[in-house]
């Protein structure tokens, strides 16, 4: 019923356009404008990035000139249009749609196992992202697409890490840091305190790097759609309720941040659950479920597809589909 819904609700429409950002008066040599584009004649020593932060005030939107020009650097006296608004915030072409992946992974070591991926493999992985152009973004940037409210660059992805064993702080987040990508870490809180399990002063470090965040993947890990044996209705909605608001109260409690996203254990989801999250503020749900997330996703059921640990690097590869073609062009 959930997914019937998502598809039934249309998409939300787009914010109004950006207020155009005005460049002071030694911008540089401009051709021509007006209140969408800025043609300009490239300078020595420019860079994709001061002329973002020249034109669009933000040399974090540099991929926005690389994309609409397709090209990856500029020259001196290259010609360049600079686009001074928001651009297809929703990612929707003639052609089809961009899609955005979510990896999951679980616990990392030297055995390499279903749910184990071994620490090279894990860098090689990374390294691919990082050297073929993918953005890894936090999943906060995924809700602003999803909403109509930011656009993202053609090849983006997000990465998640469930349960919260050791080898998250050991070995994935060493990992992480060297390329200066950002991750989700879903932890369910009772898990905290065992052997293999990552300490709150583990937890504290890696979220203050600014990489990192802390979110609830529930108290005990118990499937959120089943019904224990002989359990009437009353108890079992007892029992989810707790399952969802003790790890958003112990996070918010432990760490000093709110929840944003919730990852069911074994990716199963009800109604019940999905109102009890919209109780606590909490505005995405991860599934398991395989693919990548359109526009229209459902944000209380999005895609996520795991990586294996017996895959070998062309199996990382076929989950980073990031446009669905729906046309022929």
């Amino acid at each position: 019923m959930l997914a019937i819904a998502g598809c039934a609700t249309p998409p939300p429409a787009p914010e109004a356009p950006a207020p155009v950002f005005v460049a002071p008066p030694d911008a540089g040599p401009v051709i021509n404008r007006d209140e969408d584009f800025a043609i300009v004649a490239v300078r020595d020593g420019d860079t994709m990035a001061s002329l973002a932060e020249r034109y669009l005030g933000d040399a974090g939107k540099a991929w926005w000139i690389a994309q609409f020009n397709g090209v990856s650097t500029v020259r001196a006296g290259q010609i360049i249009v600079i686009p001074l608004r928001v651009r297809n915030p929703i990612g929707v072409y003639a052609s089809g749609y961009q899609t955005i992946p979510i990896l999951c992974y679980h616990r990392f070591g030297p055995r390499a196992t279903k749910l184990n991926v071994a620490p090279a493999a894990f860098e090689a992985q990374m390294e691919y992202l990082a050297r073929n152009g993918y953005t890894v973004i936090p999943l906060k940037r995924l809700a602003r697409f999803l909403q109509g409210k930011e656009p993202l660059p053609a090849k983006t992805v997000a990465i998640t890490i469930d349960d919260g064993y050791r080898s998250t702080y050991e070995i994935a987040y060493p990992i992480l840091r060297k390329f200066g990508f950002p991750a989700t870490v879903f932890l369910y809180t009772d898990f905290v305190g065992a052997s293999d399990a990552m300490t709150w002063p583990q937890m504290k470090e890696m979220m203050a790097s600014g990489l990192i965040d802390i979110e609830p993947h529930s108290k005990s890990h118990a499937n959120l759609a089943l019904r224990l044996p002989g359990e009437t209705d009353a108890k079992y909605k007892e029992r989810i309720k707790r399952e969802v608001d003790v790890p958003v109260a112990v996070l918010r409690e432990r760490l000093g941040d709110s929840s944003f996203t919730y990852a069911y254990p074994y990716g199963d989801v009800n109604e019940w659950v999905v109102d009890l999250l919209t109780r606590q503020n909490v505005s995405q749900g991860v599934t398991v479920t395989p693919g990548g997330n359109g526009f229209f996703a459902y944000p209380y059921m999005l895609r996520r597809s795991m990586v294996f640990g017996d895959q070998d690097l062309e199996g990382f590869k076929a989950k980073l589909v990031t446009f669905v073609r729906t046309a022929q062009r």
